[in-house]
């Protein structure tokens, strides 16, 4: 099982979403900024090491918006997502082959790595909740 953290960034009705490089596993699907916890690191620390070297901002990391378990045929991932907050920094695609700001409705246009459907429809069914 492989810890992953990945960051909930959002901005007024819209929240970020990278694009993973071509040439790694699940290729240009979407995801939530972040990556693999190191040995030694906590999942906060890990967040904001990895949201430095892959876009060049530093994170202010919140709390845990959810946690999913999924398993992919290559690897099984354990994916904590952190509200988090940009403190410092303009995303950058150090790494990332596109980042996009979209709201909850536009998430169908999309397609994401399958870990993080069951984030998506959590946010989505939040927001829907905030506009009833």
């Amino acid at each position: 099982m492989v810890e992953v953290v990945a960051a909930l960034i959002w901005d007024n009705n819209r929240f970020m979403i990278c694009q993973r490089p071509a040439h790694k596993a699940r290729g240009l699907l979407w995801e939530f900024a972040g990556g693999k916890v190191e040995a030694g690191e906590t999942k906060e620390q890990a967040l904001i090491r990895e949201c430095r070297e892959e876009l060049a901002i530093t994170l202010s990391v919140g709390d845990v918006f959810m946690d999913v378990v999924h398993e992919y045929p290559d690897i099984n991932v354990h994916l904590t997502l952190f509200n988090a907050v940009i403190a410092e920094g303009v995303p950058q695609k150090l790494e990332h082959n596109d980042i996009r700001w979209i709201t909850a409705e536009e998430i169908p246009l999309y397609d994401f790595c399958p870990a993080d459907e069951e984030i998506l429809q959590k946010i989505r069914q939040e927001r829907l909740k905030k506009h009833v």
